[in-house]
């Protein structure tokens, strides 16, 4: 298959096949990580018991807001960070990490993972994985009298007094997620700058492309400059070329000398030829 011509300037081998290897490896247990704390999260392990510790020591809104603005018909959302839509896109973004690591892994193994693919495939991930930490440490801004211009109270505070002794063990697994997303960014956007570094083009690159292009320019030179042989007979100008085939037909058609084959009484040769079963009775006599 023909590689076009816009992709064939593309680099498609990485220069660094061990960092990208230790990348890898790296990715793994992260990912694996992420996808427990977000998996032990859903759907409501912690998260509105955050809340209304928050609430009780007046750091953000009080989530019975919500059955009041129910309660009154008011239309109303819950913050991002106290939100369902949260937790499911952790847990979302995390199992589609571990399909996308598993395939990565087959496609390098197997030669078919190039930069072109790393780049857009770890661009999107850390748009995903960014969208993520603007989810958790959004802002609370539903209660004037409580607001929560920031981070929540578990990123921004320890996990000690005054907060109550069993959510400790929550508030610190909350933490790990966050830390663990922010990891993933900064190894996927690693990635993706690794990614353009090998896009980009450097000497060797362009030294052992230009070679490839003279060399297939050069196997095709000789084809182009060849002269296409004479036609036998037109050497002396242009007149009707003479051929064995046409040498043939002439002698079949009377035209030059008929050839006599001996083993058959001296029979010429065109005789032989649409005779059949009949008998050939020799030349007629005037």
């Amino acid at each position: 298959m023909r590689v076009p011509s816009c992709l064939s300037s593309i680099p498609r081998q990485w220069r660094t096949p061990k960092v990208v290897i230790g990348l890898f490896v790296l990715e793994v247990p992260l990912t694996i990580a992420a996808l427990a704390l977000f998996g032990i999260a859903q759907p409501d392990l912690y998260r509105t018991r955050f809340w209304q510790e928050g609430a009780d020591h007046g750091w953000n809104s009080n989530p019975n807001q919500l059955i009041y603005a129910i309660a009154n018909y008011r239309p109303i959302k819950a913050p991002l960070p106290w939100s369902q839509f949260t937790t499911n896109y952790n847990v979302v973004i995390s199992v589609l990490s571990v399909f996308i690591l598993l395939c990565k892994g087959i496609m390098f193994i197997t030669s078919v993972f190039h930069p072109l693919i790393s780049l857009l495939v770890h661009a999107a991930l850390v748009i995903l994985y960014a969208v993520s930490i603007h989810n958790q440490a959004g802002p609370d801004m539903s209660d004037p009298s409580h607001p929560q211009p920031g981070a929540p109270w578990y990123i921004t505070k320890k996990c000690g007094p005054p907060v109550s002794s069993d959510l400790i063990g929550y508030c610190k697994q909350a933490k790990a997620a966050f830390a663990v997303t922010i990891l993933m960014v900064a190894l996927f956007t690693t990635q993706t700058i690794l990614a353009l570094i090998t896009l980009w083009p450097n000497k060797q690159f362009r030294s052992s492309r230009s070679s490839r292009v003279s060399d297939k320019e050069s196997g095709q030179a000789p084809w182009e400059m060849m002269d296409a042989p004479r036609t036998p007979g037109t050497a002396g100008g242009l007149m009707s070329p003479t051929t064995p085939r046409t040498t043939a037909f002439n002698t079949l058609s009377g035209n030059g000398k008929t050839p006599v084959r001996k083993g058959n009484q001296g029979i010429p040769l065109r005789h032989h030829i649409g005779m059949g079963s009949e008998t050939y009775q020799g030349p007629s006599r005037r």
